[in-house]
């Protein structure tokens, strides 16, 4: 497994500024909150990591992998997996479809036990591999997006707030979905607002306000940081 180092990079979308000299480091077996109020440009580095959008400056790299170079199928190929702050699962495709879909990096196909045992590390139970996805309820739908992402047996998970939604028990239940995969050995990046999942999952947690990186430190050193407190969560 290989660590995630964004070097300074900056995104420019026309002339709006959404990230400006941001450095990150996601090592392998790690989970890092990644924190800020709206805008702040979270889902905006995401999507550089993942070639949805290009970078206006700095570098990206997984390990050895320059991944800024490289178009969006090629970066997934490269062992990068995400999911959604919208879930974009397959709704009219099966569980069991959906969990194949993204088994892109394996050969061969999933057989049901694989699926099954993918779907229990999203903390999923579903009896019917052949239902709908889009029939389940709104929390099954966030699990199996997961269980989708995790099936690529990604080096690195991007999860862009995953509790959006979710109830106290599901949202608890996530945590342990969480550290489920950077035990694996994936590196995890964390986009949420849920600061007591933040607190509760994450080894690290990097701040951004207007684009730029204001703070990274423990979740404890976080909250008692006069600029964070001041910028989000004050």
């Amino acid at each position: 497994m290989s660590d995630l180092i964004v070097d300074r990079l900056g995104v420019q979308y026309g002339g709006v500024r959404a990230l400006e000299g941001v450095n990150l480091r996601v090592p392998a077996g790690a989970v890092i909150g990644l924190i800020g109020p709206n805008g702040a440009g979270k889902t905006s580095l995401i999507n550089a990591v993942t070639g949805i959008v290009r970078p206006r400056s700095g570098s990206i790299r997984l390990g050895e992998v320059r991944l800024d170079r490289l178009a969006a199928h090629r970066i997934a190929r490269a062992g990068v997996a995400r999911t959604y702050q919208n879930i974009r699962l397959f709704g009219a495709l099966s569980i069991a479809d959906n969990v194949r879909a993204g088994a892109f990096r394996l050969r061969g196909r999933l057989d049901d036990g694989a699926i099954h045992a993918l779907l229990a590390q999203a903390s999923l139970e579903v009896p019917d591999l052949d239902r709908r996805a889009g029939a389940l309820p709104y929390g099954e739908q966030r699990r199996l997006e997961i269980a989708r992402a995790r099936a690529a047996e990604p080096e690195l998970l991007l999860l862009d707030e995953p509790a959006a939604g979710l109830n106290p028990r599901e949202t608890h239940e996530l945590r342990a979905v969480i550290r489920g995969a950077a035990e694996a050995g994936a590196g995890v990046l964390l986009v949420e607002h849920d600061m007591s999942l933040v607190s509760a999952v994450c080894d690290r947690v990097v701040v951004l306000n207007f684009g730029e990186r204001i703070a990274e430190g423990t979740p404890a050193e976080i909250k008692r940081d006069p600029a964070v407190v001041e910028a989000y969560l004050g």
